[in-house]
């Protein structure tokens, strides 16, 4: 197999040999998955699931919580996930969507098609492209890849990039190449976030990298390692 789709499979191989399956994204219901991904926007999952935390003790992580809970309140409860008064008005806009459109009912709002699902948040307050493709793909479970920070770094350095850098651009790299499938994309992004944390970083290490020898920007002094199993690491969020 051969071009782009062949790359990005070769990549996702060794990947996922290295590191394993993810099994992501963490979160009991899709509800829980939803929330989550707001609250771990440009912050680390380990603040996010703080702020989870205290939504469900306070018995506000359902719809019909959001919109019983006051936003000033809601935002107290978040704070540990940082711009905790934005992702306030962006869970309220959400709850909101799901009463108004849906009479609360998660399910009916996850049953809508992939294309129109991602068009409707992308309509709701303070939720962006990333964070739509996150919903659509880890709750929903429908095919929509999801680009970030980890994404476009590691496939800038392997010189394996789109002809202008935005994020439809990006996303259209994965989403024309691929095959359309839920299981692959959801794997595949987590393995690109597990990359980005333990090699594929700022300052790369690169001696542990698996795709060194895929990698036209690796230090050629260091050994190429192929298919090195490292310890799980089963959440998302921060950037390295």
């Amino acid at each position: 197999m051969s071009g782009r789709r062949g790359r990005l499979l070769q990549v996702h191989d060794r990947l996922l040999a290295a590191y394993g399956p993810q099994r992501w994204w963490p979160g009991e219901t899709p509800f829980e998955v939803i929330v989550g991904a707001i609250l771990t926007q440009s912050a680390a999952w380990t603040n996010a699931e703080r702020a989870l935390a205290n939504l469900r003790r306070a018995g506000a992580l359902s719809p019909a919580g959001l919109i019983a809970i006051g936003e000033g309140e809601l935002a107290a409860l978040i704070r540990p996930s940082g711009f905790f008064n934005a992702k306030a008005r962006s869970l309220k806009a959400l709850a909101d969507l799901l009463r108004d459109r849906y009479g609360g009912d998660i399910g009916r709002l996850l049953r809508t098609p992939g294309a129109p699902l991602r068009t409707l948040l992308l309509a709701t307050h303070g939720i962006g492209p990333e964070t739509a493709d996150a919903i659509v793909l880890y709750a929903a479970g429908r095919p929509s890849f999801v680009i970030d920070a980890y994404t476009r770094r590691t496939f800038s350095r392997l010189g394996l990039t789109p002809a202008r850098d935005t994020y439809e651009d990006w996303r259209r790299l994965f989403m024309d190449n691929l095959p359309a499938d839920a299981p692959l994309f959801n794997e595949y992004h987590a393995l690109i976030v597990r990359h980005g944390k333990e090699a594929c970083r700022k300052r790369p290490l690169c001696a542990r990298c698996p795709l060194l020898d895929l990698c036209p920007t690796g230090s050629p002094s260091l050994p190429r390692r192929v298919g090195v199993r490292l310890r799980p690491a089963n959440h998302p969020g921060g950037s390295g």
